[in-house]
């Protein structure tokens, strides 16, 4: 199994609706592809249909080729629609990957850790969303993080697969927690803009730059 995050890793609403144009094609590849994705997670920008965030799971054997496509800092040209007489014209978020074996699925928790709560599936979660009771909310009661997943079609692949999202929200905290929290945000975003983008894209169309 291959989680893939699109971010606009804190960036201005251009980046938030660059990340939302990025969905559609990354949407577009995966059918073409026949990798099955599901959206775990999505963060909503401050604008009307922007995405700060995005998670996906992506299943299928063309899965890790399709996440290392967006894994990395990704750019997009377009002259600001929020902002029309701002100079600026380079946008720029990025794309992340990590791979879960099978056998490496199942965190280490204790089975009083985590409290799980059968529910029904509700909202957008992609080409397959469950429709039964399958679904799980897992909170972890330490931390107070709580996860819902409906993506599997099975109440016990779903508490699998929660185990997996709260250990990596427990990373995220524990990483966030390391860093000087402005400066670390400052610093992120002017190092994706320095960096050398793998994929680019431009205007409203967001048609690629080959």
């Amino acid at each position: 199994m291959i989680l893939l995050q699109l971010s606009s890793a804190q960036g201005p609403a251009e980046c938030c609706l660059a990340v939302s144009l990025a969905i559609k094609i990354l949407t577009k590849e995966a059918d073409e592809q026949k990798v099955r994705l599901t959206l775990l997670e999505q963060e909503g920008g401050s604008n009307a249909d922007t995405v700060r965030s995005g998670l996906f799971q992506l299943r299928g054997d063309a899965s890790l080729s399709l996440a290392k496509k967006w894994s990395g800092t990704l750019q997009w040209i377009c002259q600001s629609p929020y902002r029309i007489k701002h100079k600026r014209k380079n946008w720029f978020f990025t794309g992340s990957f990590t791979q879960h074996e099978q056998n490496a699925m199942e965190h280490e928790f204790s089975a009083t850790e985590i409290k799980f709560e059968a529910c029904r599936s509700s909202g957008p979660g992609g080409q397959h969303a469950n429709k039964t009771s399958s679904a799980v909310r897992a909170t972890h009661l330490s931390s107070g993080i709580s996860v819902k997943v409906q993506s599997e079609r099975s109440q016990h692949a779903n508490k699998r697969l929660a185990k997996v999202l709260i250990a990596r929200k427990l990373l995220e905290k524990k990483q966030q927690k390391q860093e000087a929290q402005k400066s670390s945000r400052h610093k992120s975003h002017h190092s994706i803009e320095r960096g050398n983008a793998i994929r680019v894209f431009k205007g409203l169309k967001f048609v690629e730059i080959k």
